[in-house]
């Protein structure tokens, strides 16, 4: 593979050469846009306590797409020589002879400034894996004799995007996550976090907490089904807020009806607030059609203010993107991959009691944040995680799927007994819906994207109600 370094050139270089290679074979008339990604990404995984892999890994991704006498098509390749990205040109424009009309073309990106978001860190950029593996020792340390497990990771993202129409932008990322568990006899507790830098990263911190709960979790009961009020963590309220995002912030299922969203309409509680800000971390300040990324607000105070659009749903939906086209996109349409949940603001608001304190709680209750939530419980279940979870009924958000790493039944704001992992079936903006959410944490906590490149932050979130429909294996 010939790489940026090989070639001496930038992702802006290789970009704008893209795009003059297409006017030179095709034409003037035809419409060009390019994304130029160089990815480095480290992975330091850990099993039984100790490391048993590092890996490192750096790419460059160019993705083309043209429109060509009412034809667009799309290709991508990794070589950025010469001959790499003439044959990357022929082989689109190909393509595009072969497609079929694409009456809906939005046009491209018109020429716009792109603010860098400022949050590159060199030393997470370039991390060595010792600066991985100091973490995972801590982590270790910390879980004090128990099966430890998980991986600390680094990504680094380089960026240009240019297009026929004079469009350019440039951006820099990074990003460090941490995943880990702690076993005790068969019970698992968990804690993961994702920050823009990796010393915001404590793995000893981390593993207190995870080793906190692990204990705690011996020795569960079964529960019946039944509607159960919940405080979920930070670890399942991601799960909310990312398909939410997929499903319902989505401008392609919104026009095709296939969204719960409605805009202007009091959907949530007041208390629910959520923004998709790709400026607050972790991605390029432009998205894959060049379009300059800025904060957009999906929910204010219960009410859902907008869906994301990339150009061809902005312009069906007749209205201007919002910054979120991505690979994939015509197909399963635009999403919001940075959503955050705001916390209470309130100094000592009733719902949530007093403003918790640094530091953490003994046992499952991980944090003081946390605590306060769990203080007014008369009866209800502490929820750590979600896992499997799978939409069941795209319209309204009807998703099936797991608790995992520690579900306890909490009886006068006191967590009594662990229970098994329990199935749920539940309606997601339901349980979000006006006068259900008891009360909302004040520290949010970031939680890492499986796939690496997006996240979903929120603080623990209390609701009144939680359909569980039985065990785990029912």
């Amino acid at each position: 593979m010939t790489g940026l370094r090989d070639a001496g050139a930038t992702e802006l270089d290789v970009a704008a050469r893209v795009v003059e290679l297409v006017q030179e074979i095709a034409g003037p008339a035809v419409e060009a846009e390019v994304t130029v990604v160089r990815h480095d990404l480290a992975l330091t995984r850990f099993a039984n306590s100790f490391i048993h892999q590092n890996v490192a890994e750096s790419g460059v991704t160019v993705r083309l797409r043209v429109h060509v006498d009412g034809r667009t098509a799309a290709g991508g390749g990794s070589l950025v020589g010469p001959d790499g990205l003439r044959d990357l040109v022929g082989r689109t424009l190909a393509a595009a002879r072969l497609c079929p009309p694409d009456p809906a073309w939005p046009g491209l990106t018109p020429p716009s400034s792109v603010h860098s978001n400022g949050l590159l860190d060199e030393a997470t950029a370039y991390a060595e894996p010792a600066a991985r593996a100091d973490r995972v020792r801590a982590f270790v340390d910390a879980v004090g004799g128990l099966e430890a497990a998980g991986y600390c990771r680094t990504s680094y993202r380089s960026g240009a995007f240019a297009n026929s129409l004079g469009q350019s932008a440039q951006g820099r990322t990074t990003e460090a996550a941490m995943d880990g568990i702690a076993r005790a006899g068969g019970a698992d507790g968990v804690a993961r976090l994702c920050a823009g830098r990796l010393d915001a990263l404590d793995g000893a911190a981390l593993g207190t907490r995870a080793a906190a709960k692990a204990r705690a979790a011996a020795d569960p009961v079964e529960l019946p089904p039944g509607r159960y009020e919940v405080v979920l963590e930070p670890a399942a309220v991601a799960d909310l807020l990312q398909n939410l995002a997929w499903y319902g912030f989505n401008g392609k299922r919104h026009a095709e009806r296939q969204s719960f969203a409605l805009p202007g309409t009091a959907q949530f509680d007041p208390a629910v607030t959520l923004v998709d800000d790709p400026t607050y971390g972790g991605a390029m300040p432009f998205d894959l059609e060049g379009t300059p990324c800025r904060a957009l607000t999906l929910v204010e105070a219960g009410t859902t203010r907008a869906v994301a659009h990339d150009r061809r749903s902005a312009a069906g939906a007749g209205t201007t993107s919002t910054g979120h086209g991505t690979p994939g996109g015509s197909t399963f349409g635009p999403i919001p991959r940075n959503v955050r949940l705001l916390g209470s603001t309130a100094a000592d608001d009733p719902a949530t009691g007093p403003a918790p304190t640094d530091g953490a709680v003994a046992g499952a209750v991980a944090d003081a944040d946390t605590a306060a939530l769990v203080a007014p419980m008369a009866r209800g279940l502490l929820v750590s995680d979600f896992w499997y979870t799978r939409v069941l009924d795209p319209l309204s958000l009807v998703v099936t799927g797991l608790t995992r790493n520690g579900v306890w039944l909490v009886e006068d704001g006191v967590p009594v007994r662990a229970v098994r992992n329990l199935r749920f079936t539940e309606a997601y903006p339901r349980a979000l819906g006006p006068g259900a959410v008891l009360g909302l944490g004040r520290r949010p906590d970031r939680q890492p994207d499986r796939t690496d490149g997006g996240w979903w932050e929120g603080p623990s979130l209390r609701l009144a109600s939680w359909n569980f429909t039985g065990g785990a294996s029912g």
